[in-house]
């Protein structure tokens, strides 16, 4: 199905053929007219379906179509860089639009603080935000939800992981009952479902792709010691410097800078991630890894999933 085919609004159309955006994924083409209607949707679909694209259309068409004022659309995310990342997306799909949007997470200095207080204050039609962040300017006394029409979890099974359950329905009970909301898990387990039905009204389900291996994919797996684990991947990646962009994770902190410290000592240019680093130098890192001027990247799993990055040559799961 073509994107023509939604009836989206001229200024979005004109994002979107900006964007190179012609043929619509599956989860898209479901939810897309769905949303259109104001319909709550209850998707399970994985990373890399296009899902992020599936709810922020017909949000932004919605607040087109009906010049809404205000904040009027929340999309939580698990994460500061998925928040970051679907921050970025909205500003590309509105590009020709009024529409502004901020996105607001923790770990950052004072003056972003400022930043984020004066847009919720000023009321920001879209607000990206991690869940205990937002909850701190809530508690401020700040933030005005009256005109609040959509509320988006994404990523519903890892917040619930991350224990944020407590947080998403301290917001949840704040805003009005006459909403549309959004939920995408990349798994549908029970507590998911039993969590849907405290914020949603007969939601539609859809599913994509549930459990399904990328398709394309060459696996290996090595059975090795503690001790030959870095070794190995030295020499892995040693005899693989035509590829552009590796992707390691590891299971800890420790592990990350241990395996990048063996890989530097080897001579291969590699930056690693991990939460005890500054927010700033974490998102200069990513955007190295995007850009290609640092083409190994070892990681926790703040990168497991989410995260969009284009033309990925080798994830090596340490």
């Amino acid at each position: 199905m073509k994107f023509t085919e939604f009836g989206f609004e001229a200024e979005l159309m004109e994002g979107l053929d900006a964007m190179g955006f012609e043929e619509a994924t599956p989860v898209q083409e479901k939810t897309i007219p769905l949303s259109l209607k104001g319909q709550d949707v209850l998707a399970c679909a994985q990373t890399g379906t296009g899902k992020t694209a599936a709810f922020l259309l017909p949000i932004l068409n919605d607040i087109i179509r009906n010049q809404a004022e205000g904040i009027t659309t929340i999309i939580m995310e698990p994460t500061r860089e998925l928040a970051v990342q679907v921050d970025q997306q909205l500003e590309g799909f509105s590009y020709f639009t009024d529409i502004s949007s901020i996105a607001i997470y923790g770990g950052r200095d004072g003056h972003s603080m400022e930043q984020e207080k004066k847009a919720l204050k000023q009321g920001a039609p879209i607000i990206v935000a991690t869940p205990g962040r937002l909850i701190m300017h809530i508690n401020l006394g700040y933030v005005n939800f009256d005109n609040l029409r959509h509320l988006v979890l994404d990523e519903a099974d890892r917040m619930l992981d991350m224990g944020f359950a407590p947080d998403i329905m301290n917001i949840v009970n704040r805003l009005p009952t006459k909403r549309q909301t959004y939920l995408f898990s990349a798994t549908m387990p029970p507590e998911i479902r039993r969590f849907a039905r405290q914020l949603q009204k007969d939601p539609h389900e859809i599913s994509i792709a549930i459990s399904k291996p990328a398709e394309n994919i060459m696996q290996a797996a090595y059975e090795v010691s503690d001790e030959g684990k870095i070794p190995l991947a030295v020499e892995l990646l040693s005899g693989k410097k035509n590829l552009s962009r590796i992707l390691i994770f590891a299971g800890t902190k420790k592990k990350v800078r241990e395996l990048a410290k063996g890989l530097q000592q080897k001579g291969l240019k590699v930056g690693a991630i991990s939460s005890d680093l500054p927010q700033e130098e974490r998102e200069g890192r990513l955007l190295e890894f995007k850009s290609g001027a640092t083409p190994i990247i070892v990681a926790t799993d703040v990168l497991s999933r989410g995260i969009d990055i284009k033309g990925i040559d080798l994830v090596l799961n340490f």
